[in-house]
């Protein structure tokens, strides 16, 4: 049976802050039986220029994401914002553009958060892993709110053999990140990400 083909969206945070995400995202697909593939002249999903309403420069750099990622079965990235932007918000951004729609429709259709790829699309549902002790989950503003991720990374962290996930206070509420949201209004942001640390604190021991 031939392995479904998947182009990994590394994303700029991974690849500056946390290339280890983007390792880690390679093993895990190709341990679900995926052909991960990581195209070199991918840049920035746009997002940051979207959010700011510079869709000029949005769709500059969204039109080399959809050339990057043709022909394959699946595009994955280990980040509901960066996919919340591909799948929700290129085929508005290219509305004025037929030929451009299309693809941008095209590719939305195969985009997918890691975490609800592994669980939704290949159906993973066991998991040779061990951890004693206690944690609480943060659930992502994008991928909670535009993709209706929730219950999938819980249904994995479920069997970690010895794991135990203890719910957090007010654990929907927004990290204070936001994208350029942090940038345009940091005070607010500080206070969002004291409060979401206070309750991370109190509910993982």
């Amino acid at each position: 049976m031939k392995k479904p083909t998947v182009g990994l969206f590394v994303t700029c945070l991974v690849d500056i802050m946390r290339p280890s995400v983007g390792f880690a995202s390679v093993k895990l697909l190709e341990a679900a039986g995926c052909e991960v593939i990581v195209p070199k002249m991918q840049t920035c999903c746009g997002q940051p220029a979207y959010n700011s309403g510079d869709n000029k420069n949005a769709m500059a750099v969204a039109t080399t994401i959809l050339t990057a990622f043709e022909g394959f079965d699946y595009v994955v990235a280990p980040s509901g914002s960066c996919t919340g932007m591909i799948k929700q918000h290129y085929p508005d951004l290219f509305k004025d553009n037929p030929e451009a729609l299309i693809k941008a429709q095209n590719l939305s259709s195969r985009t997918h958060e890691l975490i609800s790829f592994l669980v939704d699309i290949m159906k993973i549902d066991t998991i040779t892993a061990k951890y004693d002790g206690k944690i609480t989950y943060h659930d992502s503003c994008s991928g909670l709110r535009e993709l209706g991720i929730k219950s999938q990374p819980r249904k994995l962290l479920n069997k970690v053999d010895g794991l135990e996930i203890k719910i957090m206070d007010d654990e929907e509420a927004c990290c204070g990140f936001g994208g350029v949201f942090c940038v345009k209004y940091p005070d607010i942001s500080n206070k969002m990400v004291t409060e979401k640390t206070i309750n991370i604190k109190k509910n993982r021991c």
